[in-house]
């Protein structure tokens, strides 16, 4: 009789890894989340790099444009040294804003290239659970 009651009965066990199995996929669940916010939160930060990358992009292309105008000036005033010395100033500053821009988007892209949408985490403990769960069954 004693031997009975120690050892749980079929309706005790199956409840037990029902609550068990229900818990395990709450808490994969929350990781899952948990692994996306990280992610994103990392993509988006990369993604900021590249808005300002692209922003002192924008500006280069502006100085280039008034010392390309600056320029032409001068060409058409033909060739004074007052001409020249006012675009040469906006290009010099819109080729080093370009580099530094450019500069800035290579980097944010390799860093973005890097970035994966896998839940690795997530993928590694569902193989664990499965493995549990293949245990407690058998």
């Amino acid at each position: 009789m004693l031997g009975t009651q120690e050892r749980p009965g079929l309706p005790h066990l199956l409840r037990d890894l029902t609550t068990d199995v229900s818990q395990l996929i709450r808490q994969e669940v929350a990781l899952a989340k948990a692994e996306l916010v990280a992610k994103a939160s990392r993509i988006g930060g990369h993604l900021g790099s590249m808005a300002i990358a692209a922003g002192v992009l924008l500006f280069a292309g502006i100085a280039l444009l008034i010392a390309a105008v600056y320029g032409l000036t001068a060409l058409f005033n033909q060739f004074l040294p007052l001409g020249i010395a006012v675009w040469l100033a906006p290009l010099v500053l819109a080729i080093a804003l370009g580099f530094f821009g450019l500069g800035l988007l290579k980097t944010a892209r390799r860093a973005l290239a890097n970035e994966t949408l896998s839940l690795t985490m997530t993928a590694e403990t569902l193989q664990e659970n499965k493995q549990w769960l293949s245990s407690r069954t058998n």
